[in-house]
């Protein structure tokens, strides 16, 4: 019996097996009267059959517990109550557990997708995104559902469909695989206190064509930039469009246009800006018509002149002399000697540096970790650095610049020299550097670490320690505002009370509050809405600091990576995420299914490879 003939699977409720359709020779028909088992789930849609006789299964409430551990739902009231929730749930074997801090099945070098599932779990904008709009198509809600009930999910699907571009059926099947992973995640109504990605870790797979695969470790910042990518474009977010060359007005605006047009909540959520400036040296022939130009110049080269090329000058002015008997003045030699010179002049090596400046949106900062010390402590091992964060950004501080990658500028030579080579004129690349200005963060910034380094042979890996601190993260100095953005002010209560109705909810709408802004009815209710915003949570938005919200962390045996072994580091290694109850504050640390409570100091000292911080102020609740 093949399962995946056919969109329509029935699960037995008696036995727990699964079959194909429900009509007569089919394969649930034959079970259920062969085995006298009579009740059957459909797995898709959540609906109850009795066969063999063939009929639904209506509002019967012992099947509810059923429906919410097979699609779990929400409302946007239950969204917005799950970062305050302390109770433990129960599963049915009696164990207890909280929801969001469950525990995930490796199906085989599968922790790296783990982690990064259970750090994006915290992102709450993406999280309430997926969670709602994984809900809004579950309106049985296990056959039971009031009038009261009824006007609250609609009304909840109505406000998540505005943040959608396309209804949830038409979402590919990672993103619809990714919601229903979340939605098990949060539930309260598990049957089992873990949760199993197959799904997930099967769309992965096909979406990939088997990149990610299973028995097969991957490095988690490069899985987590192409599940994003994956995620943007399966909600119905367009692809392109990353780099813009700095040129007039009209063009930033088009860009911008278009740029809101592909806008999802992954771009909403993660997306920043960076301004690179990239200078390019290259040695390359002067050629002929640099050559001329320098003669007909007068041997003016910018700000060198030799006096080759002033003889060179002068008898290019006696070789235009067209009076009569000139040719009869030079001899043959002589112009043997210019033409010569000519050439030689258009072989000169010169370096020339070429600078062009680009904005780019980015997803993830990629950051360049120290080399580790190439000597030995006394005890004969090897000494593991610490570097702070900020060491670490200096990458993004504006003024400092940093070579390309070696493998890249080989590339380009290469291609440049055979040019070279065929009688063009281009030249070769001696160095390429670029630098990097912050011109905006987003509201949750994904730091990547780069610990990994790929060669001809083998894997390398940076353990070096990287400290940062767990709350109130300054970037500020970091950010290189653009021309006609300034800082932006507080507004005084005056001010916020002077404002009309559109402008209260202008503000509100400008610094990510939309919720607040659409369910304010009435002005006075907003006008208080706004004055609390303004105290608590405006300030600390304007600032430019962060709070941690997840931790990758890498971890490899001790003898791997020793001296005469030539085992894999990203093979032999296992990953670990870190995320925080907000409720509590209480840390926990996730890998796989084992689920424990860790102490804040510990994470700011690991062999971190991924962090996600969020900006303070923007979690906040009015």
């Amino acid at each position: 019996v093949t399962l995946d003939s056919s969109p329509h699977i029935y699960a037995c409720l008696v036995c727990g097996k699964f079959f194909r359709g429900k009509g007569r020779q089919t394969p649930a028909y034959t079970h259920s009267v062969d085995a006298g088992h009579f009740v059957f789930l459909h797995l898709s849609n959540g609906s109850y059959w009795c066969l063999p006789d063939n009929y639904e299964i209506r509002h019967e409430p012992s099947l509810r517990d059923i429906s919410l551990a097979l699609h779990p739902c929400f409302t946007a009231q239950q969204v917005a109550e799950l970062d305050g929730q302390k109770e433990l749930a129960r599963d049915l074997f009696g164990r207890r557990y909280l929801p969001g801090f469950v525990g995930l099945n490796n199906l085989n070098k599968t922790d790296y997708l783990n982690c990064v599932v259970q750090a994006l779990a915290h992102v709450r904008p993406l999280r309430d995104f997926f969670l709602l709009a994984g809900s809004s198509t579950n309106d049985d809600n296990g056959g039971i559902r009031n009038d009261v009930s009824l006007h609250h999910h609609r009304r909840d699907a109505q406000i998540n469909s505005k943040k959608r571009k396309l209804p949830y059926e038409e979402f590919s099947p990672l993103a619809k695989s990714f919601s229903l992973l979340l939605r098990n995640i949060w539930s309260p109504h598990r049957f089992k206190s873990n949760v199993d990605p197959h799904m997930l870790v099967q769309a992965v797979s096909v979406a990939s064509n088997k990149r990610f695969h299973v028995g097969k470790q991957a490095e988690a910042g490069e899985f987590l930039a192409w599940l994003l990518h994956q995620l943007h474009v399966g909600v119905g977010g367009q692809v392109g469009g990353g780099k813009r060359k700095k040129k007039n007005k009209n063009t930033e605006d088009s860009s911008r246009s278009d740029k809101r047009n592909g806008e999802t909540v992954i771009y909403d959520t993660f997306m920043g800006k960076v301004e690179v400036t990239t200078v390019v040296r290259q040695r390359k022939r002067r050629g002929h018509e640099a050559a001329l130009q320098m003669i007909t110049q007068g041997g003016r080269d910018g700000k060198e002149s030799t006096n080759n090329t002033l003889i060179i000058a002068q008898q290019h002015k006696d070789d235009q002399d067209d009076r009569a008997g000139s040719d009869d003045e030079e001899t043959m030699q002589q112009k043997q000697r210019k033409r010569e010179a000519l050439q030689s002049l258009a072989d000169e090596i010169i370096y020339v540096e070429e600078e062009s400046v680009t904005d780019t949106d980015f997803l993830q900062l990629t950051l360049d970790i120290p080399e580790k010390p190439l000597f030995k402590d006394q005890d004969g091992g090897l000494v593991i650095p610490q570097e702070p964060l900020v060491n670490v950004l200096r990458k993004f501080d504006g003024v400092s610049f940093c070579d390309v990658l070696a493998m890249q500028q080989q590339q380009q030579s290469k291609v440049l020299q055979e040019n070279d080579m065929s009688g063009s004129e281009g030249g070769i690349i001696v160095s390429k550097k670029r630098r990097y200005k912050l011109k905006k963060l987003p509201n949750y910034l994904i730091l990547h670490l780069n610990r990994f380094k790929h060669n001809n042979f083998t894997v390398e890996k940076n353990p070096t320690i990287v400290m940062f601190p767990v709350k109130n993260f300054d970037l500020s100095s970091y950010i290189f505002r653009e021309e006609g953005d300034p800082r932006e002010k507080v507004p005084t209560a005056e001010d916020v009370r002077r404002m009309s109705t559109k402008e209260l909810k202008h503000l509100l709408t400008k610094h990510g509050r939309q919720d607040i802004a659409q369910s304010s009815i009435e002005k006075e209710e907003l006008l208080q809405h706004c004055l609390d915003f303004i105290s608590t949570t405006l300030p600390d938005l304007i600032m430019d600091k962060y709070d941690l919200v997840a931790n990758i962390t890498h971890d490899i045996p001790a003898e791997v990576g020793r001296e005469g072994t030539q085992r894999n580091p990203l093979e032999e290694g296992s990953y670990r995420c870190h995320v925080q109850h907000r409720a509590t504050g209480q840390w926990y640390e996730m890998q796989d299914l084992n689920v424990t409570e860790t102490m804040p100091q510990l994470i700011g000292v690991s062999e971190s490879l991924l962090l996600i911080f969020e900006r303070k102020g923007v979690g906040a609740t009015v």
